[in-house]
């Protein structure tokens, strides 16, 4: 056959699968236009068939476009591009200088800028950052060098190799990994680095048949000598006043049995431990943590009514300073990165900027500053903003998501739909293919590393020779008309 024929047999037969490719779009279109005349459930779609239908197309792809098309550096929620592309690099070990001057604006107001001063901590000066320790009046106390840690995501929230990376790159950073409510899975304890684990209101792993602590599960947990301290969950910044939700779809055999919970069915924690009534039934609870494990214990929450916390130091005060829990972990209401019901996480709960000074001055005017660690949560994915948090009298910070963008999420909102194309919160076994544990857990060693060392830069700037010792006085905050004032004044001013 000449290449002629050759050519008008391969023309006849594109011509061909052409004309097909059009009867079936054809069809497809009277299809759709048919059944969009014909359901009445969305009006768009029944008055404008087929065209109608890219208003819902549109409608969910657009928080995408917007991301990467049409959103400004510093004006995206809940964290902007120059915000994920300062973790991204960190992540990577990159260059993480920019040109040309800032991009953020320094006139709005509540916008926070740090004094520095006209003697810079010289190198020769700089001090290591201090250990420090939490819970000395246990058995086995906890001391770590590390002010920035991992902090709680389930085995369930997110998926095997997520938590396999966060483990290792955890144990290469020298920080600690939260278990989140959803129990001890044995990816938490693959790379062998600092835990804490997490009591939720479920009590996942450490319950009885009834739902209440069971204290031999308790010391099976304790046993692991990588489970450093325990956190008593209260409430948490995506949804304050209700408990963990983890949708069936992402409930597999193994969560199941970790949990101790049906297979493929809604994992839904209640919404405050049942044994909790009174201020009481929580230093109650403490003390049993901590005299079953022998480790420090704590408790997390968000701050809304601040009376039950007053009423906390009250008690404190009538049973004496041993009775105190050993940290306070201090979540956002801005926080959060699971399933959440939108007027939970929309409105419920005070920001870290109100709750973290509100905590640090009632424990100051209590006299338990010394006694209880403070952790702060939310947000703090920058070395700006631990900064911030340090100044106001946070010992240590735990960031979930900031290590989650070190994993390489990119903010795609599927969290709730085990649909991640990262492979970061999805069972799908195709999607996880692409997260390969090993290169991750070098970024989020990286990320924790350089999160250390661009806060030092900050420190150092301001004159001081470590991060912990910066306080308010270095920190200005831009009022509604332009100026500024320093952190001090303006929550003085406040408070009366």
């Amino acid at each position: 056959m000449s290449e002629l024929n050759w050519f008008m047999w391969g023309l006849d037969l594109f011509s061909g699968l052409f004309l097909i490719v059009i009867g079936f779009a054809v069809l497809a279109v009277i299809y759709m236009y048919i059944a969009d005349k014909m359901q009445t459930k969305q009006a768009v779609r029944h008055n404008y068939p087929v065209i109608g239908r890219f208003r819902y197309l549109f409608e969910k792809q657009g928080e995408f476009f917007r991301q990467y098309f049409f959103a400004q550096d510093r004006e995206e929620l809940p964290f902007n591009r120059a915000e994920r592309s300062w973790v991204y690099r960190a992540a990577k070990n990159v260059d993480r200088t920019i040109a040309f001057g800032s991009t953020r604006p320094l006139d709005t107001a509540g916008t926070i800028m740090f004094m520095n001063t006209a003697f810079p901590t010289q190198d020769e000066d700089i001090t290591p950052i201090h250990p420090l320790t939490i819970g000395t009046h246990c058995r086995q106390p906890y001391t770590t060098q590390a002010i920035c840690h991992i902090s709680a995501m389930s085995f369930g929230a997110l998926s095997r190799p997520a938590i396999t990376a966060l483990s290792h790159g955890a144990a290469q950073a020298g920080c600690w990994l939260n278990t989140g409510e959803g129990g001890l899975s044995p990816y938490h304890l693959k790379g062998g680095c600092d835990l804490v684990f997490q009591i939720g209101t479920a009590k996942y792993g450490v319950r009885n048949e009834q739902g209440h602590l069971d204290d031999e599960k308790l010391k099976a947990i304790a046993i692991h000598p990588e489970v450093k301290m325990f956190e008593i969950k209260m409430s948490q910044g995506a949804k304050p006043g209700k408990g963990g939700i983890l949708p069936g779809i992402k409930v597999t055999a193994e969560i199941a049995h970790i949990r101790g919970i049906p297979e493929g069915h809604d994992s839904i924690s209640p919404n405050g431990h049942i044994e909790f009534k009174s201020v009481n039934d929580i230093l109650d609870m403490v003390e049993r943590v901590r005299e079953v494990t022998g480790k420090p214990t704590g408790i997390k929450a968000v701050l809304g009514d601040v009376q039950w916390l007053e009423d906390l130091c009250d008690e404190i005060e009538r049973r004496g300073e041993d009775s105190a829990p050993d940290f306070f972990t201090l979540d956002s209401a801005d926080g959060g990165t699971g399933a959440a019901p939108q007027p939970l996480m929309d409105y419920v709960g005070l920001p870290l900027k109100e709750s973290l000074p509100i905590l640090v001055n009632i424990l100051i005017q209590r006299g338990l500053r010394k006694r209880i660690k403070v952790i702060a949560s939310g947000k703090l994915i920058v070395p700006s903003r631990v900064a911030w948090a340090l100044a106001l009298g946070a010992d240590f910070i735990a960031s979930a998501r900031g290590n989650m963008f070190a994993l390489g999420c990119i903010q795609a909102l599927q969290c709730n739909k085990d649909t991640c194309p990262t492979g970061i919160t999805t069972h799908n076994p195709k999607l996880q293919q692409g997260l390969n544990p090993r290169d991750k857990s070098t970024r989020v060693a990286n990320y924790n590393h350089n999160l250390h060392h661009d806060l030092a830069l900050i420190a150092h700037s301001c004159g001081v020779t470590e991060p912990r010792q910066l306080k308010p006085s270095h920190v200005r905050i831009v009022l509604d008309s332009g100026l500024s004032i320093s952190l001090d004044k303006f929550y003085s001013h406040m408070d009366k």
